[in-house]
Order: structure tokens, then sequence, then C-alpha cells
């Protein structure tokens, strides 16, 4: 897929989050075709600690409005100064880099998206993308506490949505592995993104209940066109770039002792 280079103009800059910034862009000229799971290099001007740009993942394109969507969780000085950026602004980006979800062949209504922390950003996108071709997909959400769920009402508005907390504000208590779903569901696909821990957990009960699974590995990501070599992740293929030859993987790719 065609890579651009687009000087984007800040439309809005919401803080959902002490630590989480959704950030909204958009051109002059329609956007390009993005797929979820895609992702974005990001460059951050106006900080003096920053100096490669961010990989940061595609969380919702909103075509009326000609925007791109970034769910940004503030850690080091590069994403603070983006959760900054003013109305107005431009920023530079890179898109659409990486792979993509394997989408379904027929619609289906046993999908299940798992999303854990900043981990939920590309699920937003990937629901609403199989939503328009027919499926009814069911949203897993994990989180710390009730205050780190972010765009519930977005994901509601797409399918079913079941969440878990660590100290049980908001849906189950637990950890989204421990969700009841999981033992009534009839899934035959699933979709996750988030912590390694967490994506390695549910890679498990894919594996164990034979569902065909993909997750959207996090590594490091410096240039995301695979020249660096950061973000090599090793598999039954040998080393790949996550950033080229990934973010999404099918687990049966990963060489991870599951």
């Amino acid at each position: 897929m065609k890579k651009f280079i687009l000087d984007l103009t800040v439309t809005e800059n919401l803080r959902l989050h002490t630590n989480y910034a959704l950030l909204k862009l958009t051109d002059q000229l329609p956007l390009p075709e993005m797929l979820p799971g895609q992702f974005a290099e990001i460059r951050v001007d106006g900080s003096s600690t920053t100096f490669l740009r961010r990989p940061i993942s595609i969380n919702y394109i909103d075509r009326v409005r000609n925007e791109v969507w970034f769910l940004i969780q503030l850690v080091g000085d590069g994403t603070r100064r983006l959760a900054e950026a003013k109305p107005g602004e431009t920023i530079n980006v890179v898109m659409p880099l990486g792979n993509s979800f394997t989408m379904p062949q027929i619609p289906s209504d046993k999908l299940l998206l798992v999303g854990g922390g900043v981990g939920t950003a590309p699920m937003l996108y990937l629901g609403a993308h199989l939503a328009q071709n027919g499926s009814k997909p069911t949203f897993l959400l994990g989180a710390r506490s009730d205050k780190d769920l972010l765009q519930l009402e977005q994901f509601k508005a797409i399918g079913e949505v079941c969440t878990t907390t660590e100290d049980g504000s908001h849906g189950e208590k637990g950890y989204v592995t421990q969700h009841s779903i999981l033992t009534k569901g009839n899934f035959e696909q699933i979709y996750t993104c988030g912590p390694k821990p967490m994506m390695m957990a549910v890679a498990k009960y894919a594996k164990s209940n034979q569902i065909e699974c993909e997750v959207s590995l996090e590594n490091t990501m410096a240039c995301g066109i695979g020249a660096c070599l950061c973000c090599v992740e090793n598999t039954t293929e040998g080393h790949l770039c996550v950033c080229k030859e990934g973010p999404v993987l099918n687990i049966k790719k990963l060489l991870w002792q599951i």
C-alpha cells in the first residue's frame, strides 16, 4: 500500500484521562486509504529531547469529517508534546504503515476484539470496519480501573462491549482472560492488542480452544519502514521487522511459549 508524508492540521485534541489524549487530524485533500491495524509515524516538533517520530496506532477514520484519530498515551516528552498540540497546528505524519488485520471472508457474529490499556486504540477502527462489512463484533476491554476505560460510547455504538477492571470498578473484576464471556461465547476469530503478557494470555486461550487469533505487537519501532531493526521479532519465518511485516501477526507465526 502506498505511503504518504502529510502535513496534517489539528482539528481537536481531547484529554480523555490524565495519561491519555485523543488527537484528531485532517487534510485539505481526502485522507488516503488506511486499514485496521496499520499505524503512523508522527513527527514531534517543539521538543528538545525528542528526535525520532512516534509510532501511533490508527484509532479511527472519520470519512465524513475527513479526520484520522490517534489515541496517545503520555509516557515521555514526545507524547506529552503531542498531547499539547492546539487546533490549527500542523503535524507531519507518515502513514499508513505496516500490515492490517485479516477480515473474515463472510460476515460473522463470532468475532472477539480484545484490548488492554492503549491497546484498545486499533480495536475501535477494526470494529467499525467489521461492522460496515456486516459483522457483529464483540469487544472485551480491560483496564486497571473505570477511569482507564476509554471511548466506551464509541465502542458501544459498534457492538457488544464487555469490560474488566483490576479493582472491580467497572465490569467484571480481574483480567480480560478471566471474563465470563470466554466461557459462554463460541468465537471463531480473536483479534487483540495491549500489553504483551495480556496478549500472550489471550493467545494461550485461543490456542487451547483452537480459535484463530491475530495480535498487534507493540515492539519498539523507530523508523517504521524496516531499516533500523529495532522492532525485530523472532518467528517461525525467522526474524521479522514488526513495523514492516507486522504489527499484526497470526499467533501461529510467533514463538511464544503458550
